[in-house]
C-alpha cells in the first residue's frame, strides 16, 4: 500500500472512531449501567445508581421516604427526561411528594439516590435496611399496582 493510501486509511479510521466516541458522549437523564454482580441497572445522568424502596409498595406509587430518610436517600427528579432507546418512556412518570416536591418514578416505583454513594457506579445502598433498598434492574423491576 502506498504511503498516501496508508495516511488516508488512518485518517478514515480516526474519523470513524471519533464518530463512535461522539455517540457514546450523548447524555441521558436516566441511563443503564452494568455491574458484574447485579447486571444492568438504572443510573442518573452522572452515572450514580438509582434505587427503589420496598416500603413504597405500601403507599401505592407514592414515597414512604420522608424527613430523615429523604436526607439519606434523596428523591430523584428530572424535569426533562432523556432516555436511551433501550428504556421505554412509558415506564417513567412523576409523582408529587408529601412536601410538594416532585419525584421521578419507574414502573410506579419512586426513584432515589443514596447519599453514601461517592462515585459513579457505586451501589453501596443495594440491600440496606433489611434488604428494603435495591438498585433498579429494568428487566426485573415489577410494576406497582
Amino acid at each position: 500500500m502506498s504511503k498516501s493510501r496508508t495516511v488516508a486509511f488512518l485518517l478514515l479510521c480516526i474519523s470513524l472512531l471519533s464518530i463512535g466516541a461522539l455517540a457514546e458522549d450523548e447524555s441521558y437523564s436516566v441511563n443503564i449501567s452494568v455491574n458484574k454482580f447485579l447486571g444492568s441497572y438504572l443510573v442518573n445522568e452522572t452515572g450514580f445508581s438509582l434505587y427503589y424502596y420496598l416500603n413504597d409498595s405500601n403507599v401505592h406509587g407514592m414515597s414512604a421516604c420522608d424527613d430523615e430518610c429523604a436526607k439519606m436517600w434523596p428523591p430523584f427528579y428530572v424535569e426533562n427526561l432523556s432516555l436511551p432507546e433501550s428504556l421505554n418512556p412509558y415506564h417513567f412518570s412523576v409523582i408529587e411528594r408529601a412536601d410538594g416536591s416532585k419525584q421521578t418514578t419507574f414502573k410506579n416505583w419512586p426513584l432515589y439516590l443514596y447519599s453514601k454513594d461517592s462515585s459513579p457506579g457505586d451501589v453501596r445502598g443495594n440491600g440496606l435496611e433489611d434488604d428494603r433498598w435495591h438498585v433498579v434492574v429494568p428487566a426485573d423491576q415489577p410494576g406497582l399496582i
